[in-house]
């Protein structure tokens, strides 16, 4: 996906960037099980709301350069574990479930969505080091792109939305403007890395409280990332990200372990 999310054409263009955001194509021979995480994803970061409908499965299929097959037998998998409703009739298609499953999940072997029945100190430390460094980066090479106006005012703007945020709608907000930093590098393969991780730190966020003080200051620390990127400053960028994930790690090994 390019930075002006054009090169999915019509369908990404149809459903926006949050929702184009994830579905991009599949590298790789692990097709079917790749599906299901980008879809899965794609709903647990909030990218696509409970009872919104994805994309026609003609549509997903050019998205993720896959065959039909494949996005039918993932869309089955996910409705099966919960995620996603099949509607039939004249208004029918597929939609996120009005209420999903909550708590950690795995994919199995299989593409099989499975129940994590707890983390363990080592699964935490495994989550926040992964992030340590996908997210610095990220922000690094970020602050390092050639950024149109148009880029630079959506960042700006994605930065205000998420600052404006209920509780309700923080975490998801949060998860966007993280996922618009890496993608602002032009690297799919990033997006999507940093989309595995953030999967797995907002499980662990939903074990803990969000409390109000905290999310003024992942708000400022936000906007001291977003200024660094947007002045081009990249050592400024991946410092003041790291300064924001290090508090967040705090708060989760306090919490939970």
């Amino acid at each position: 996906m390019s930075t002006d999310v054009s090169e999915n054409g019509s369908a990404a263009v149809a459903i926006g960037f949050d929702r184009s955001l994830l579905l991009t194509p599949i590298r790789g021979g692990n097709t079917f099980e790749e599906t299901v995480e980008r879809i899965l994803q794609t709903v647990r970061l909030g990218l696509i709301h409970p009872g919104e409908q994805l994309p026609p499965e003609r549509e997903l299929a050019t998205m993720l350069e896959i065959s039909r097959d494949t996005v039918r037998d993932a869309i089955a998998s996910l409705s099966e574990a919960g995620y996603l409703a099949i509607r039939r009739g004249r208004y029918g298609g597929t939609f996120v479930a009005d209420s999903i499953p909550a708590g950690p999940i795995v994919i199995g072997r299989d593409g099989e969505v499975l129940e994590r029945h707890h983390f363990t100190v080592t699964d935490i430390h495994d989550v926040l080091m992964l992030r340590s460094v996908l997210e610095p980066g990220a922000a690094y090479q970020a602050a390092l792109s050639d950024l149109s106006g148009e880029l630079r005012e959506r960042l700006w703007s994605v930065h205000q939305e998420t600052a404006a945020a209920t509780v309700d709608d923080y975490r998801r907000l949060d998860s966007r403007l993280h996922l618009m930093i890496a993608e602002m590098t032009g690297s799919n393969s990033l997006v999507n890395q940093v989309a595995q991780s953030r999967v797995r730190v907002i499980e662990l966020l939903d074990e803990i409280p969000l409390l109000p003080p905290n999310i003024a200051h992942s708000n400022a620390q936000h906007e001291s990332i977003i200024m660094a990127i947007l002045t081009g400053s990249p050592d400024d960028a991946a410092s003041a990200m790291r300064a924001h994930l290090e508090g967040s790690a705090a708060l989760l090994r306090g919490f939970l372990t």
